[in-house]
């Protein structure tokens, strides 16, 4: 039965992905126009972020320049290692792990960001020390309204930080670990067996992402308020964005190509052309954020007030409220 079932299938659905210039010499002027120019959203991504660095590097203070910088850099970063992936299908191992390794490092920048737009971690201590803080967010916590707010300190600012710190750290070594293990043939995807290493590494991996997402969104959530001139609501929501098309979209489209769902289609058997579609979907879609970004992230800000600045306003809101409710 099971030679009659290998009959059907075409060699090249059980081989592994093709080099780069059997694809080359497969290409039909669709393939090509396609691939041109994807290549070409890439190079623009590229540039676009470069000349970004530039701007952010001349106009704005150090160290805060450094975390721009780096938050604004994940989304051409993935397009540039998507792209590599693309034409060349037997490094996606190593291009999804760079794009990977560097999200890891934008999740905490993310935090330290919103740190430094408020002054850094002492003027960030004298505003909210005493200060509770809902901790009853995502994704860990969303649905247990029931917990206690927090008050802030040096010590729990500490551990956040460290929360979101341990994914960028475990994340690159478990990433190198499992490059290791694949180029000597004991790491693969489709390998859902309790012996096989990707069973045990992917979802660990997992589960790190998830204790250092909750860490940035603590903070978000308690101090987005104060953020909102610096647009930091919607540099945050790009960040999220690029969170779910680089981790949860891929996800999805691997385990379609796991299934089956994703047809093979020579030279590409399912899990290479999953792999393929995911690229060509990632450049598209980090080209718009790159974009988005640029209007972010190229400007300079008004610096926020300081916090006695922020009492008067509050008091002077206050008693307008007062008269207005007296005047009714």
């Amino acid at each position: 039965m099971e030679e009659m079932l290998n009959g059907t299938i075409h060699p090249a659905c059980l081989q592994e992905p093709p080099l780069a210039i059997d694809v080359i010499r497969q290409m039909d002027v669709f393939d090509f126009s396609l691939y041109s120019m994807l290549t070409f959203m890439s190079c623009i991504s590229l540039l676009l972020y470069l000349e970004q660095c530039v701007f952010i590097y001349k106009k704005l203070p150090t160290p805060k320049k450094t975390t721009l910088i780096w938050t604004s850099g994940a989304a051409p970063v993935i397009a540039v290692m998507s792209c590599f992936g693309m034409w060349i299908p037997r490094a996606v191992m190593i291009t999804d792990m760079t794009s990977n390794c560097y999200f890891a490092v934008v999740v905490y920048k993310i935090l330290v960001l919103m740190i430094e737009e408020l002054g850094g971690t002492n003027s960030f201590l004298k505003r909210f020390t005493g200060e509770t803080f809902l901790i009853s967010t995502g994704p860990c916590c969303c649905c247990c309204r029931c917990l206690p707010r927090v008050p802030m300190s040096r010590r729990l600012l500490f551990w956040l930080k460290v929360g979101a710190l341990q994914y960028a750290i475990l994340k690159t070594v478990l990433s190198v670990v499992a490059v290791v293990l694949w180029t000597n043939g004991n790491f693969d995807l489709s390998d859902l067996e309790i012996t096989g290493t990707a069973i045990w590494i992917n979802p660990f991996i997992g589960v790190l992402t998830i204790i250092s997402l909750w860490p940035v969104a603590i903070i978000f959530m308690n101090i987005n308020r104060y953020l909102r001139g610096l647009n930091m609501v919607p540099k945050y929501a790009m960040y999220q964005l690029v969170l779910v098309l680089s981790q949860l979209q891929t996800s999805i489209i691997n385990i379609l190509a796991l299934d089956g769902t994703i047809a093979c289609s020579p030279p590409f058997s399912s899990q290479a052309r999953g792999s393929m579609l995911s690229q060509q979907m990632m450049i598209m879609e980090m080209f718009i954020i790159c974009l988005v970004n640029r209007f972010l992230y190229r400007r300079t800000y008004d610096a926020l007030p300081s916090e006695e600045q922020d009492n008067d306003q509050n008091a002077k809101f206050d008693e307008l409220k007062v008269l207005e409710e007296h005047d009714v």
